[in-house]
């Protein structure tokens, strides 16, 4: 295995480890691992009147492990029942559980691992806990290979709580300059508080990301590896504050977190960090769709789109992606000045469209920047007509990874024969939703936008779920332990590939063959892009 593969490897274990602990710790804590071990077997209901916890948020829970391969989860879409049942690793996994006690306790006490800028003040406690990882909490690995490995995953997870956190910190305040990465540095040159910035320092010297030599600093091949994918662990981390909250999300009122004015900050996600890593990270797929584009924007004038809208415009990256390579690489960026391309960025978090503004200023791309709700287009075609004289039908609609993020509504006409084949946990504020109540209103949801999108498409990069087993099997190499815990928490709904194309297709919008692709190129693919067209 090559340094590199052994590197991504263990930042999917990272990933991992930030949504396990505070759910595997919760569940131990509430005596819930052991009742499971007792019964063998037991439906989800069970559970929830047992131990009176909310049956969405549990679900997410217990799925979470089993995506760890710690539980056997199997959920009967035909009678809406979901049954736990314990493997070989369960008890032994189990019985490692208290380890993360330290970083959940220091999660939910301090601010150092959810705020954007290092919260010093708690910095001895966080010494403490390195410490301890240096001797394997005490732990004696053991010779059974089996154990061994359960060991070692576990630990991975802690360690993913005790580098993501700050890798994503110093991301975001510039430790990462070219000037750090490419030169030896002192301590004091970057933070104000240098012998607490050398704690940090150290120990990444501990993990082989760092040499040290009469007190300079240098980032090695694996550290300049992590540094440069920092923003892979944005998202994910940025979703801590509601893991700090897990016991409000499963045994309280889980609406306290999320049910806020629109002018509120939110409390369940600290979302200039999640547009930081949802930039960095989406970055990836942008190229991909670059011949959508040109090919599209080298058609004959009366067949390309007038524009473009970006629904969820984040930070406005793609939107700006997009600009670019139609100005540089189509005829239609040749013609600019006699068929001006008009550009709508809509966003439902004003934070994100500030961040939108400011970008395409400081790129010089003349946009529109408005408030949007995914769930009403016939809202934003409104205000696009009557403000603006843009009919929305005249643009390609595009949006990366929004459409599982829609605000819940009931299906108003619900197909009873409907039986979804999506393994999925969803909920909203805590009740748990049927995996073919979501289907109905996903396909509810498309149709809304259907006659928005038919002639020129929706043209979509959106992430996915998998189920928990096939997870269990490709440990370190997909991030869907983190992905379904983050969205399912936070009320989220993804849905395997093959679920969102059958769904699409019932409201005849069918996704261009040429221009499918999913990542990986697996089994196990959680992104996908697809144009939908009519």
């Amino acid at each position: 295995m090559t340094e590199k593969k052994e590197c991504r490897q263990r930042i999917f274990q990272h990933l991992d480890g930030i949504v396990t602990a505070p759910v595997a710790f919760t569940l131990y804590k509430k005596e819930i691992c052991s009742y499971l071990i007792e019964k063998k077997e037991v439906q989800l209901a069970e559970l929830v009147t047992k131990f009176q916890v909310n049956e969405g948020y549990l679900n997410v829970a217990l799925r979470t492990l089993a995506s760890q391969g710690f539980l056997n989860y199997q959920v009967d879409n035909n009678t809406n029942k979901i049954t736990i049942n314990t493997n070989e690793k369960s008890s032994y996994a189990f019985s490692l559980f208290p380890l993360y006690e330290d970083v959940v306790t220091l999660l939910k006490e301090t601010q150092i691992f959810t705020s954007v800028r290092i919260a010093t003040n708690a910095i001895t406690k966080l010494e403490a806990i390195f410490i301890k990882y240096k001797e394997h909490f005490n732990i004696t690995f053991s010779t059974n290979s089996e154990e061994k490995a359960i060991q070692e995953q576990i630990l991975g997870h802690i360690e993913g709580y005790l580098v993501a956190p700050i890798i994503v910190s110093l991301g975001m305040t510039g430790m990462f300059h070219k000037y750090f990465m490419e030169t030896s540095f002192r301590a004091e040159e970057f933070h104000k508080e240098p012998e607490i910035f050398k704690v940090i320092l150290n120990f990444f010297t501990y993990l082989g990301w760092f040499t040290e030599k009469k007190g300079n600093y240098q980032f090695t091949e694996t550290g300049l590896f992590f540094a440069k994918r920092a923003t892979a662990y944005g998202v994910t981390v940025s979703y801590l504050p509601m893991f700090k909250n897990l016991d409000t999300l499963l045994f309280g009122n889980p609406a306290d977190l999320r049910d806020i004015a629109q002018n509120e900050d939110e409390i369940h996600v600290n979302r200039e960090m999640n547009v930081w890593g949802s930039g960095g990270a989406h970055a990836t797929y942008f190229k991909v769709i670059d011949d959508i584009i040109i090919e599209l924007f080298n058609k004959p004038i009366n067949e390309q789109p007038k524009g473009i809208l970006d629904m969820g415009c984040g930070n406005g990256a793609f939107l700006q992606h997009i600009f670019e390579v139609i100005e540089r690489q189509t005829l239609r960026g040749k013609m600019l000045d006699d068929y001006p391309l008009f550009l709508v960025g809509a966003d439902y978090n004003q934070a994100a469209l500030k961040v939108t503004r400011a970008n395409l200023i400081k790129a010089d791309i003349w946009a529109k920047v408005i408030w949007g709700d995914i769930g009403r287009p016939d809202l934003l075609a409104k205000d696009l007509q009557e403000n603006y004289n843009i009919d929305l039908k005249d643009l390609l609609n595009v949006r990366t990874f929004l459409d599982h993020n829609r605000i819940w509504e009931e299906p108003e006409t619900f197909t009873k024969e409907r039986i979804s084949t999506s393994t999925g946990a969803f909920t909203h504020r805590g009740k748990r939703i049927s995996n073919n109540d979501v289907e109905e209103n996903l396909a509810l949801h498309l149709k809304k936008w259907a006659p928005y999108v038919k002639q020129y498409g929706l043209l979509i990069i959106e992430l996915h779920t998998i189920s928990p087993q096939l997870t269990a099997n490709n440990l370190g190499k997909t991030a869907a332990t983190a992905y379904d815990a983050t969205h399912g928490f936070s009320d989220q709904f993804i849905v395997e590939i093959d679920v969102l194309h059958n769904v699409a297709s019932e409201v005849g919008l069918f996704p261009e063959p040429l221009s499918f692709k999913k990542f990986p190129n697996t089994d196990y693919a959680t992104v996908s892009i697809n144009l939908l067209k009519g």
